[in-house]
């Protein structure tokens, strides 16, 4: 039995030896296989090797099959490469192209430039543009300061002008000069006027009485006007020297460029310090007048005689009237006088404080410097004053104010009439 099953082709032995018989050796058929190209072997279950013909796979098939990624995630890699790379590149692109743009311009605006000039690439503001051309081709002045401490006396000498600028229709002006001092405004000196022509010679000085404390707080102007017989006289241009600017310890001589005029000035007239105090349940107000400074020059000789008017306004009319004494010849007076006026709680809202400071004058009439007022219908540091008196009854609460032109005020108060009102029963 054991010989017939050795020699059975149904054995295992037979099988196997029916299969080399077939295809040789299986070593020598892989090989020629491989060869030619058509195979690949891979182990099968319940056999040795098996033997299937495909395609030879390519080089990046084969790396990209070495990836432990499913194919869509490759698929998103490659499309974000690609992204950054696109972006990388229009940087490229975009920076070469600002780099070589201002270097055509700049090239540009160099050939039109002739010598050893400089292009400007920045174009000017269109303000500094007008503000050059009303500035320009006004001419300059020629003058000369000189300051008598011991008199206290300003001496300024208009020498003077070059290259003025032409106003009138044959090319030549009519000039004249206006000086005065910012500190005094009332006292304005004049040349004589110089018939067409633009470098006329002046030759003429004036003289300031101005207090040495007051030297630093003063600015000396210089208008050049061009004179017209029927019309309104044209300002050709201006010098505005302050003085703390300079050093009066020895005389200037100096030429300025004429700029355009500044807008009209508002005149300083001067502070004035008072307090307030008001008791409800007396219905007495209180107006303590204390002192003034810097007060405008209103006599010849530089000074003023000032003394202090207080109105009572009530309801748009005048009511009551107190005034201090007259202090001469200062223009920082020292008053220290109360007035006492009785006003009920009820009225309080109606009243209106009207604090004037005059220049007394025996021959003629008296002018007034300035004023203010406070009540309801006040503004600024007069309405906090007014405020803050009536948040602390029986408390006096002074304060300085600036003055304020007179026409000013009374167009701001709208007075009815001057009657005299009785007082209005408690």
């Amino acid at each position: 039995m054991h010989g017939s099953w050795a020699q059975s082709p149904h054995s295992r032995e037979g099988r196997l030896r029916l299969g080399r018989k077939r295809v040789g050796h299986p070593s020598l058929a892989m090989a020629v296989a491989a060869r030619k190209g058509r195979v690949t072997v891979s182990p099968l279950a319940g056999s040795p090797v098996s033997i299937a013909t495909t395609a030879r796979p390519g080089f990046l098939g084969g790396w990209l099959s070495r990836i432990p990624l499913p194919k869509w995630a490759l698929i998103a890699v490659a499309v974000a490469v690609a992204v950054l790379l696109l972006l990388f590149l229009i940087c490229i692109v975009r920076c070469c192209c600002g780099k070589k743009k201002p270097k055509k311009k700049e090239r540009v605006s160099l050939r039109a430039v002739s010598g050893s000039s400089t292009a400007c690439l920045v174009q000017p503001e269109m303000e500094d543009l007008e503000r050059g051309a009303a500035q320009a081709g006004r001419g300059k002045l020629q003058y000369s300061l000189e300051y008598n401490f011991r008199a206290q006396e300003l001496k300024v000498g208009v020498k003077q002008a070059a290259k003025l600028k032409a106003m009138d229709s044959g090319g030549t002006s009519d000039p004249y000069v206006i000086v005065y001092l910012t500190s005094d405004m009332k006292k304005k000196y004049e040349t004589k006027v110089y018939r067409k022509t633009l470098n006329p010679i002046f030759n003429e000085s004036f003289t300031f009485q101005v207090p040495q404390v007051e030297v630093p707080e003063s600015t000396l102007v210089m208008q050049i006007y061009d004179f017209n017989r029927f019309a309104k006289h044209d300002i050709i241009g201006e010098v505005r020297l302050p003085l703390a600017s300079v050093s009066l310890q020895h005389v200037i001589e100096q030429w300025s460029d004429l700029v355009a005029a500044s807008k009209v000035e508002e005149e300083r007239l001067g502070e004035i310090c008072f307090s307030l105090r008001y008791v409800p349940s007396t219905g007495k107000l209180t107006v303590l007048i204390l002192e003034a400074k810097k007060l405008k020059r209103m006599d010849s000789h530089g000074l003023s005689d000032p003394f202090v008017k207080v109105h009572l306004i009530l309801n748009r009319k005048k009511w009551k009237k107190k005034t201090t004494s007259v202090k001469k010849n200062t223009l920082s007076p020292y008053f220290n006088e109360v007035f006492v006026f009785e006003v009920p709680f009820n009225q309080i809202q109606n009243v209106d404080v009207v604090i004037s400071i005059w220049d007394h004058d025996k021959v003629t009439k008296n002018e007034p410097i300035g004023k203010l007022f406070l009540g309801c219908r006040a503004t600024g540091n007069q309405l906090r004053h007014w405020s803050d008196m009536l948040s602390n009854p029986r408390r006096p609460l002074a304060q300085w104010h600036s003055l304020q032109p007179p026409d000013v005020v009374d167009k701001a108060l709208g007075l009815k009439s001057h009657l005299k009102l009785s007082l209005p029963p408690r």
